[in-house]
């Protein structure tokens, strides 16, 4: 062994054994895109070499009786003869740089109950491995779907993803990842069941916008009390503290990024179960830069 070889374990083995002590877990960055034309590109977002997931938001018709219908705010106008299609290079561009593209599933307040099957075969053909004239973004793949469900119907989401794993599997494409961003409090009224079959790799929980178990002016115990619900009870890969990117992202629930470094990540990155921050969006996180500031500790 060289000298050099030496010293350099010499200085790399105490801060392993430092890692090691504190039980603390290295996290990722993943945040929202698409809904707000002023954000920037989808690939400029993926330039930073901040996050690791982007997810387009959203698909928000979909379901019994509806044409599915894209919306990306200012970004493209999906009723255009071209669509949203020039997309599709950002799309590969992120990819390129090995950063996750997903596509984010919107059910709000009077959403129709899915036929699974039928909207498993339209997500697979339009945005995934599968063929189709009409996709929405182009030829690009996605890396996955995302459930960003918050009203409407509480059934079907888990044959949903059940059938969208099994599109994967059987093409022997690549793989098709499931991801999921419920509220907070435990469980979750309109995916909770579906979270509950272990097809889902990673759960984005969304600690705002719900005082009871949201951090709160410094206080850290019912984030904590969530926090640990969540890791204990959902079998998912890995759960991601999901915050608000500004003051302005959300009605409550932003951490500032000093109180987020010096309290709560040391808090809950202890579990195997912690795979870092999401945040909403890039958007306002372009105004704050938070993602930044935050990147070294998560």
């Amino acid at each position: 062994m060289s000298s050099l070889n030496s010293i350099i374990i010499l200085v790399l083995f105490p801060l392993f054994l430092l890692a090691l002590a504190n039980g603390s877990y290295a996290g990722t960055i993943t945040v929202y895109w698409g809904q707000n034309g002023n954000e920037g590109t989808l690939a400029e977002a993926c330039a930073t070499g901040n996050y690791d997931y982007v997810i387009i938001a959203f698909l928000p018709t979909f379901g019994k009786g509806q044409t599915p219908m894209i919306n990306l705010a200012g970004h493209c106008d999906p009723h255009s003869n071209n669509g949203c299609t020039g997309l599709s290079s950002d799309i590969k561009s992120c990819q390129a740089k090995g950063i996750k593209v997903l596509l984010s599933l919107r059910g709000d307040v009077g959403s129709p109950s899915i036929d699974p099957s039928q909207a498993a075969t339209y997500l697979w053909n339009n945005f995934l491995g599968g063929h189709s004239l009409t996709r929405p973004l182009g030829p690009a793949v996605l890396d996955g779907i995302d459930f960003d469900i918050e009203g409407g119907s509480n059934k079907h989401w888990g044959d949903l993803a059940r059938l969208l794993k099994g599109y994967g599997m059987a093409k022997q494409s690549k793989k098709v990842y499931i991801t999921a961003a419920p509220q907070c409090p435990f469980p979750d009224a309109w995916i909770g069941n579906a979270l509950t079959t272990g097809l889902f790799d990673f759960v984005w929980v969304q600690f705002y916008n719900n005082p009871p178990c949201q951090y709160n002016s410094g206080a850290i115990s019912n984030l904590e009390d969530a926090w640990k619900q969540w890791i204990t009870s959902i079998p998912a890969n890995k759960i991601f503290l999901g915050l608000p990117a500004s003051p302005l992202a959300a009605g409550s629930g932003f951490i500032p990024a000093a109180d987020l470094t010096s309290k709560v990540l040391p808090a809950i990155k202890g579990s195997s179960k912690y795979g870092g921050v999401m945040l909403w969006s890039r958007y306002y996180d372009v105004q704050s830069g938070y993602s930044s500031s935050i990147k070294s500790y998560v």
